[in-house]
Parts: C-alpha cells; sequence; structure tokens
C-alpha cells in the first residue's frame, strides 16, 4: 500500500473519525456502559456463564452500514451471512464452539421482498456455521428507524479446557487467515470514499464482472472451521480483525506483533485508500487488509496448522508493545 495522504495532497485524506466513527471514543463508551452496571467480561469476545462442567458463551452484534450498500443496489441476499458471521467469529475467536442464533430485524415498514431475501443470507450463513436458528424478532418502528436494522446473538458452548487463555506468548508465532474482503467493519469510512466521484452501480475498476456496490458486499468470512484445528494444535489466543483493524492483536496481550510476511489485501482496499486519500496507518487501524483472523500458538505447532487449513506463517510475537505491519507502528 502507498500512503495517499501525504503533505502537499489536493485532496484531504479521509480518517474514519472524520466520518463519523472514532473508535477510540466508542471503546471509552462501552467501558463506561460496563462501569456502570458492574460486568466484568471473561473473554475478550464472549461472555462466559458457568453451568457445571461447561461455559455457556453470548456473543451480539450487527452488519453496520453495509445495510446502506445493499439499499442503494437493491441487493439484501447476503447480508444475513454477515450477520451470522461477525457473531460466530467472535465465539470461535474466544475458543467457543457456536450452537444458536437469533436474530433482531429492526424495520420502518413491513416489505416482504426484503425480508425474504435477508432470511435467505441468513439460512446460508446458518448452514455454514451449522448452526440452529431458535427464533428472532421483525419489529416494524416507523418512527425510530429510517429504513432497516439488522442484528442477531449467537450463543456457543465450550468445556472448560477448551477456552483459549486469551493471551499470546513472546515466541509465538502468528498465523493469519484471509478475509473475503472488506467484511461488515470500516464501511462508513469505505462508503464516503469509494461515493467521492463513483455510484455503487459503476463496475468495479478493478474487477468490472462486478459493480463496486456488489464488492463491497462480499459477505464476511465464517471461522468456524478453525477451532478444531485451533484446539489441535494448542493455539494459545486469537484475534477476530474487524473494528479497530490491526489493533484488535494487542487483545491477544501486551506484545509486539512483527507481522513481516503479511497475507496480500484485496482490490478493495486499494480501491478505497486510492478514491478517498486514506492513509496507510488509518487503512490498517480500520480494516482487516485482506486477513480476517489471526492466531497466536508455539512455534513449533504453526507448520502443521497451515498444513492442515488456509492459512499462512505471517510473524511473530515479540518483547513490546504495538502491531508493525508493511512499515507502521500501531499502538
Amino acid at each position: 500500500m502507498t500512503d495517499h495522504a501525504d503533505e502537499g495532497s489536493d485532496t484531504e485524506g479521509l480518517t474514519y473519525a472524520d466520518t463519523g466513527v472514532d473508535i477510540e471514543a466508542s471503546e471509552d463508551a462501552t467501558a463506561a456502559l460496563l462501569e456502570a452496571f458492574g460486568s466484568d467480561l471473561t473473554t475478550e469476545y464472549a461472555g462466559l456463564l458457568d453451568i457445571g462442567d461447561r461455559y455457556l458463551a453470548l456473543a451480539t452484534d450487527g452488519v453496520g452500514t453495509k445495510l446502506l450498500v445493499a439499499e442503494a443496489i437493491e441487493d439484501f441476499s447476503t447480508i444475513g451471512i454477515d450477520c451470522i458471521a461477525m457473531n460466530v467469529n467472535d465465539l470461535v475467536a474466544a475458543g467457543v464452539e457456536p450452537v444458536a442464533f437469533v436474530d433482531y430485524l429492526a424495520i420502518d415498514e413491513p416489505d416482504d421482498a426484503l425480508t425474504n431475501e435477508i432470511g435467505e443470507g441468513l439460512a446460508v450463513g446458518l448452514e455454514q456455521a451449522d448452526l440452529t436458528l431458535l427464533g428472532g424478532e421483525t419489529a416494524v418502528m416507523p418512527e425510530v428507524v429510517t429504513g432497516f436494522d439488522l442484528a442477531g446473538t449467537c450463543a456457543g458452548l465450550a468445556g472448560k479446557d477448551e477456552i483459549l487463555e486469551g493471551k499470546a506468548e513472546v515466541g509465538d508465532a502468528l498465523v493469519g487467515f484471509p478475509s473475503n474482503g472488506i467484511h461488515s467493519n470500516g464501511l462508513t469510512l469505505a462508503r464516503e470514499a469509494v461515493t467521492r466521484d463513483h455510484e455503487y452501480a459503476e463496475p468495479f475498476p478493478l474487477n468490472p464482472e462486478v459493480s463496486i456496490g456488489e464488492e463491497l458486499l462480499r459477505p464476511t468470512r465464517i471461522y468456524t472451521d478453525l477451532l478444531e484445528p485451533m484446539r489441535a494444535h494448542d493455539v494459545r489466543a486469537a484475534a477476530h480483525v474487524t473494528g479497530g483493524g490491526w489493533t484488535n492483536l494487542s487483545r491477544m496481550g501486551e506484545h509486539r506483533y512483527v507481522i513481516d510476511d503479511p497475507l496480500p489485501a484485496q482490490p478493495i482496499f486499494e480501491f478505497v485508500q486510492s478514491e478517498g486519500d486514506v492513509s496507510d496507518e488509518e487503512m490498517h487501524r480500520t480494516f482487516n487488509m485482506g486477513t480476517g483472523f489471526v492466531v497466536a500458538l508455539p512455534e513449533e505447532q504453526a507448520g502443521s496448522l497451515v498444513a492442515e487449513t488456509d492459512g499462512q506463517v505471517i510473524g511473530r510475537v515479540q518483547e513490546g508493545d504495538a502491531v508493525e505491519i508493511r512499515g507502521l507502528s500501531l499502538f
């Protein structure tokens, strides 16, 4: 990637905060919410409830402003997959097997075609994740919602010896797994960037077989297939690379994460960066940049994990406190 926000540029480089999403402020607000009722999350990605010989885990998330892209090109067929993925991937990052899901659709007016397409996407996501849909809620709220919003909650189960430690160790290898593209984070920045001079319906310049909107809507990859190999190869910690981009690796502990062989970023990231004049640092703080999931494990186990999956050794854990990737140091 090249830095498009050089001093002297004729156009102002976009940041996520400029578009209305301040990651640090969001994290502060979340911390304040938890402090208000004394909650103490037991993992970085899911809450755990001790139910005897196992843990019941819960994760909840939505699709975010990716919904606006779907609405703009009137294609709602994949956002259900995103809703499933954003929840189950958090459970996988904790070492938990997702088992059941409920969805929540808030809409300003009933729309059979819309809800049917969303349902089709949910069905695909459920099949990919091997999940059961236990129910859900569709709320018609014209005075509260403009358009619609989609979110869900996923329940998972894990034996007490199956939960990941959640902490990497110095000397560990880092194995990264490819994303499908932009997934479901950073869309507020991406939308602002690509619509400066383009319409969603236009052909995507780096792959004219699809439109810009279709490229942005590529569904979030579901990583439940990694659970078994993660357990078999003594993975200590995992990071689901979502909001906050590559800074998510710090959720595996205060270390220096040196990424010296990153997976390639898909063309959509180059396009967003160029169209929005976004700096390299902002891109890596906002987007997954081609890698949707990262695990830390003993170096001697990394080769066999890679051989059994589509992962790649992308770096290592050292002493320090930063994420170093493509010439950047993220804190």
